[in-house]
């Protein structure tokens, strides 16, 4: 026993994906969104809920599982990274000083994950919660053209990093979770 699990899916129509596409909760039926913002909006919403799936039905030992050393990265890891880039895109374009961090000095998203429940749901509410007020900071700006911060990015830039942030973690997070059971990306 090499303790290395065998690849597995849910699928039966394309093995090699976890949902089939009838089942996958982020195909909507119809046409792509009409226009630029609700077409980002759509991208963005599409990452989360990976990410999400990513994590379902793991136990908090699972969640915390570091993937190969030295690495630190961890399903609940990017959780928690997450909720804090969220904090930090808000940071960009909300006046003021800015929030301070959830979770402590550089590295401490990852670095603090532990086999804990508290810790695993705790993770989820600050994302929630994150993403929520993120969300409204950038309702506030209806033209992706506009410059706000003071770094005068465009809002459209924020939107595309955030879009890629999200993207370039659900990657991390299919070999995460491949690792940790065997349940093939998608």
């Amino acid at each position: 026993m090499s303790g290395i699990p065998e690849r597995w899916s849910r699928a039966s129509v394309y093995p090699d994906m976890w949902a089939d596409p009838d089942e996958d909760p982020r195909n909507s039926d119809g046409a792509s969104p009409d226009g630029e913002l609700a077409t980002l909006q759509d991208f963005l919403r599409g990452y989360r809920l990976t990410l999400r799936m990513k994590c379902e039905g793991l136990e908090p030992e699972q969640m915390a599982r570091r993937s190969v050393p030295p690495s630190t990265m961890s399903l609940l890891g990017l959780v928690r990274h997450l909720a804090e880039v969220e904090r930090d895109w808000r940071n960009w374009i909300v006046p003021g000083d800015p929030a301070p961090k959830l979770y402590g000095a550089r590295d401490a998203d990852f670095d603090g994950v532990a086999a804990e429940q508290a810790l695993v749901e705790g993770a989820f509410a600050d994302l929630a919660r994150e993403q929520a007020a993120t969300d409204a900071a950038f309702a506030e700006y209806a033209d992706l053209g506009a410059r706000v911060g003071k770094d005068g990015n465009s809002v459209r830039e924020l939107w595309v990093h955030r879009i890629e942030e999200y993207a370039r973690h659900c990657g991390h997070a299919d070999l995460l979770r491949e690792r940790i059971d065997g349940r093939v990306g998608q």
